[in-house]
């Protein structure tokens, strides 16, 4: 099981002729992802020879899905065409766009977050700025290394792409049934508590791992959610207990202000939930261990 990505996932990549999207493209594809085409309006009609496997590239994403049924796009779009991109994504109704960018102006990301909103919601759109989801031994969409773990029981969503990967890396032994990088921005499409509503009702999820950061309220808002919903046991890590107030650091959202964002106060929201929460990703992971028993 999993949620968002299976085996069974058609992917596009909306700019897989660029050097990032061709590598990432490689990638995904070892990694047993289906990718069925590519989109560029300069190169369309033409195919791309990826590792000896032949890659139509098509004019626009709506053409894309005519001719080969994707259900999702993975947009390796420059910042000042990223928009752009993911209107063009929602207006043909992909079902899952996930856009990697990083550096995309908040104005910008809440416009296309918007507009999906005002089209109904037929596009669930995971980042900005993020690397993407996978499910392990199924499909790979973004750019999460697909060697450092395997398939299993854990449900993992995290703001950061590198603590998604340590936490892979510490829990690969117990494995994942899919790992989530939602991207640190201010503003995002697919939130914590979408995950964590995907992961308690996934049948082959027995525990979740959630990783938030200082900045904004999204880990009070998913504590309350957990309290309210989830069942099934949480642990989490909140990075940034040293980060200096008022200085933004990694992430555009990671930012305290006054004694709004903390880390400490989310640590303490969490808590007062359920959730164990680690000091370190090391802890975390841990505590993972010893409620699963592994």
């Amino acid at each position: 099981m999993a949620i968002f990505l299976n085996k069974d996932s058609k992917v596009i990549v909306q700019g897989m002729t660029g050097a990032t999207g061709m590598k990432h493209t490689k990638l995904m594809l070892a990694d047993g992802t289906n990718i069925v085409g590519g989109v560029n309006p300069r190169k369309a009609g033409t195919t791309v020879d990826v590792d000896g496997t032949e890659i139509p590239v098509f004019g626009t994403v709506a053409e894309a899905i005519e001719k080969t049924g994707a259900n999702v796009s993975v947009l390796f779009v420059p910042p000042a065409f990223a928009k752009a991109a993911v209107v063009e994504a929602i207006d043909a109704e992909i079902p899952l766009a996930v856009v990697i960018t990083e550096g995309i102006a908040v104005h910008d990301s809440a416009a296309f977050y918007a507009y999906a909103v005002e089209k109904g919601n037929k596009t669930r759109i995971i980042g900005p700025n993020c690397p993407g989801l996978i499910t392990p031994g199924q499909s790979n969409a973004g750019i999460i290394p697909g060697d450092i773990t395997k398939p299993g029981r854990i449900g993992l969503v995290s703001k950061s792409g590198t603590l998604t990967y340590q936490m892979m890396y510490e829990l690969r032994d117990i494995g994942f049934s899919s790992a989530v990088g939602i991207g640190g921005d201010p503003v995002i499409g697919t939130t914590h508590i979408d995950a964590l509503a995907a992961f308690e009702a996934d049948p082959d999820t027995d525990l979740i791992v959630m990783i938030g950061e200082i900045g904004g309220d999204a880990e009070e808002r998913a504590a309350d959610f957990i309290k309210a919903n989830v069942k099934k046991p949480v642990v989490g890590y909140v990075a940034g207990f040293t980060a200096p107030e008022g200085k933004t650091m990694g992430h555009a959202g990671a930012i305290v202000s006054g004694s709004s964002g903390t880390a400490a106060a989310k640590k303490e929201a969490l808590e007062a939930a359920g959730v164990k929460v680690g000091k370190t990703p090391t802890e975390t992971a841990k505590l993972a261990r010893e409620i699963l028993g592994g």
